[in-house]
This record gives structure tokens, sequence and C-alpha cells, in this order.
């Protein structure tokens, strides 16, 4: 057990450390611009989201590849591996080409959506013009990271991302504030540093290829197949994606405060859950890499006994998360506001939120698990029946009295309850366990 606990580490400690890393740069993205006025932060945020969102449903590109080429590395078939992993990135290339080309065409209409005023719409549609020419590499960073982590190395992605963030930040101050460009300049920074860092990382997956005899040319029957398996996790994605957003609207209708208090407690609040869940999602990235190298051994004991483990260590690190956030409570709502009405209506919330979490590490790490074993179908329809209980559940709980901390009520019981049921009753099945070095099912 000693040794299956060092493995999970081995990936789960430098995953979280990336993951932890990407947030604390935004903020410091966030407090260079913010310094250049109130108008250029709202221009930044509103074009923070419209990026966010494009880059966030192409997750796929990782988590997909990690468990192609995990299954490849399982079954002694390093070359294929690669191969796999390129494609991968040809992938990554062509949806960032798309993306970008109609990104840029579609900027004024994104922004207008918002609704804003035009000082920040003028500024925000200035950031977001540039920045989506970073698209194409953070697409190409996905699929690169998703074939280092298959080849079990979480190390690589670690370094670019404190190497790479660390350098946008230089320039975010070299370019907004020495040269005087304002908010173009963090977006042009931005952009320097994403390509560099893709370059890195496209520099180690090609010299790995070269000394394997891995094709580099796009493979088009590879590509073709990993867009098609890309499918079920962008499914599953919109699902828990359109939870989230029930959510908030859902907020926006409780009573027992006022609004504009409801909006800004529950955004505080989900901005902690949401640092928290990158700690748990550690695990999971060790669950993807771990499961389809095992899989693609053909070693099914090896596979439960491994999921056994990394599930207590989802249940212990919950308990960890959750114990912090429940000693926090009553105190961290200082450090973001000093509304005394928010701060008090945040600590049940974050009680609720705390007494989650567990069951939280579970939820990630059993999703990690079945995405490392190649069961997107399984976590599309999941998903889908996760969305469908919990919409209807949190927009009633918004109409009981302390409605907001009934919708987190309902974020834990239902969101999270749901989501856990399904994926215990699936790992506890055969039906994943589908050995080799294929995904076919």
């Amino acid at each position: 057990m000693k040794a299956v606990d060092r493995e999970i580490l081995r990936l789960a400690v430098p995953a979280f450390l990336a993951l932890v890393a990407e947030p604390l740069f935004l903020l410091s993205d966030a407090a260079v611009v913010g310094h250049l006025g109130t108008p250029e932060l709202a221009g930044l945020g509103v074009a923070a989201v419209v990026l966010q969102t494009v880059v966030g449903l192409c997750v796929f590109l990782a988590y997909g590849t990690t468990a192609s080429v995990a299954r490849h590395l399982g079954a002694g078939d390093l070359r294929a591996a690669l191969a796999q992993g390129v494609d991968g990135v040809w992938l990554a290339v062509l949806i960032g080409t798309i993306a970008t080309v109609l990104g840029i065409a579609l900027t004024p209409a994104l922004v207008g959506a918002f609704g804003t005023g035009a000082e920040v719409a003028d500024h925000a549609e200035t950031y977001l013009a540039i920045a989506f020419l970073g698209t194409t590499p953070l697409l190409v960073m996905l699929a690169t990271t998703g074939v280092l982590r298959g080849l079990q190395d979480t190390r690589t992605p670690l370094l670019v991302a404190v190497a790479g963030n660390g350098l946008n930040i230089v320039l975010n101050v070299v370019l907004v504030y020495g040269l005087g460009l304002g908010i173009a300049g963090s977006a042009i920074g931005s952009v320097v540093a994403q390509v560099l860092s893709a370059a890195w990382l496209v520099t180690v997956v090609v010299r790995a290829a070269r000394e394997h005899d891995a094709p580099l040319s796009p493979d088009r029957a590879g590509i073709r197949a990993a867009a098609h398996a890309a499918v079920a996790l962008v499914v599953r994605t919109l699902a828990l994606r359109a939870c989230l957003l029930v959510g908030t609207y859902a907020v926006t209708r409780a009573g027992g405060h006022d609004v504009d208090v409801n909006i800004a407690t529950h955004q505080v609040a989900i901005t902690l859950w949401s640092f928290l869940a990158f700690a748990l999602d550690a695990i999971a990235i060790a669950a993807q890499a771990l499961t389809g190298r095992a899989l693609g051994e053909g070693d099914v004991a090896t596979t439960r006994r491994l999921t056994r483990r990394m599930v207590q260590w989802g249940w212990g690190s919950g308990l960890v998360a959750g114990l912090a956030l429940a000693a926090a409570a009553p105190f961290v709502g200082a450090l973001f506001t000093t509304d005394p009405e928010v701060r008090a209506a945040l600590v049940p919330v974050l009680l609720v939120a705390a007494a989650g979490q567990p069951l939280a590490g579970l939820v990630f790490v059993l999703d990690g698990v079945l995405i490392g074993a190649g069961d997107g179908t399984f976590l599309a329809r999941a998903g889908l029946v996760v969305l469908a209980a919990y919409a209807p559940a949190a927009l009633f709980a918004a109409t009981l009295p302390h409605g907001l901390v009934m919708v987190w009520v309902a974020m834990t019981v239902v969101f999270m309850g749901s989501r856990g049921a399904l994926l215990w009753w699936r790992a506890r099945g055969d039906a994943w366990l589908v050995t080799g070095a294929t995904l076919a099912r």
C-alpha cells in the first residue's frame, strides 16, 4: 500500500501545485489591470468569462488524451502512446484555429451580450480581440499536458505552469505600465506567455516522439477518433456547467436577503468551493493516469486496488478540506468584503459547503477513475441525469425559508449526492473495466 500511496502522491502533488498556480496568477492579472481603473477591471472580467468558457469546454483535450496515452503506455506500446498524443495535439490546433477565427469575428457580439456600458465594453473588446490569439496555444497546452500526464509525468506541466505564469506577470507589468499599453498590454503579455509555454510543452512531446519513432504528421483517422471520443466529455462538461449556472440563477430568486447580498455571498462561496476543488481534482488527475495505465496493462485487480485506495485519499482529502473550511467560515469573509450582511450570510453557506467536502472528494476521484477508463458515454449520460435532478431541486430550494442556504444544501445533497451515487454505482460494476490499448467498446 505504501508503494501505491507513493505513486498517487508522485502524480497528485505536482498536479495540485499546477492547478493552484493558475487561479493565483489570474488574480495577479486582475490586480495589474485593476490598478488601471474599475472600467478596465470590469472589461477584463467580461473577457475572462468568455475565454474561460471556451477553454473550459475544451478540457477534454487534456482528459481524453491522458486516458488514451496511459492505456497505450500500460500496454507497453510507447510509440503508439506518443502517436495518440500527437493526434490530440493536432486536434487542439484544429479546434484552436476555428475558435480563434470565430472568436475574433464575434468579439463585439460576445461582449454585447453582457449588456455593459460603452466604456467597459470597449475595454473588453480590446482585451478579447487580442487574447483570442492565445486560444490555440492554450488548447495545445491542454493537449500536451494530457500527453505528459498519460506518460505519468505531472512534473513538467508544473514547471511550465509556474514559469509561464510568472513570465505572464512580468510581461503584464512591463507592457501595461512600463510601455503604457493599458489593458491591451495585459492581453499581449498573456498571449506571449501562452505561446512560449505551449512551445515548451510541444518541444518535450516532439522530442519524446522522435526518440520512439512516433509520427509527427497529422493522422486523419487518429484525429477523427480523438474528436469522436471527445464528444461525450463535452456533453458531460456542459451538463455540469449548466448545473452551476442553474444554482447561480436560483440564488438570484432566493429570499431572506437582498438579491445583491445573495449574489455576493454566493460568489465568494463558489470561489472558495472551486479553490478547494483544485486540491481534490489533483487526485482525480492521478486517477486518470493510473487507471488508464492499469487497464492498458490488462490488470483489473490492480485497477480495483488503485480505485479503492484513491477513494480513501479522496474521502480523507475532502475531510481535511471540510474541516479547514468550517474553521475558517467565521473569519474568511473579511478577506472578500466589508459588508457585514454578506459576512453574516456567508457563514452558514460555508458550513454547508464544508459538510459536503468529503462527498466532493469521492465524486472527483471516481470521475477521474472513469475518465481514465474512457467511460465518457456513461459520464455524459450521468451528467444529464444530474442536471435533470438538480435543476428543479435548486429552484425549489430558493423558495424555502433561508433560500440561499437551502440552494447550497441542494447543491451538496442533490448535485454532488446524485453524482456520487451514480459514479459509485458505476464503479462497483464491471462495465467500465475494459482492458487493452484501445478505448473501443
